[in-house]
């Protein structure tokens, strides 16, 4: 059973932006970050950092805590 770790997709559709979107913006192939919205893999810290960034919100705004 695989966790959702990470809020990434929720936070791309309350910013009204599409995986491709966030793709170019971090110079990623769009196949990766669809494996993040989906949580099959997640980013290293360093690219949630840069994530969080592009998007303009709080870095804890893309980690689920709640298990």
């Amino acid at each position: 059973m695989t966790k959702n770790l990470n809020r990434i997709k929720a936070v791309l559709a309350d910013k009204q932006r599409t995986n491709k979107w966030l793709a170019e913006q971090l110079d990623k192939d769009p196949a990766t970050v669809s494996k993040w919205c989906t949580n099959s893999c997640q980013p290293s810290l360093e690219t949630l950092v840069n994530i969080a960034k592009v998007l303009e919100v709080d870095m804890n705004e893309l980690i689920r805590f709640e298990s």
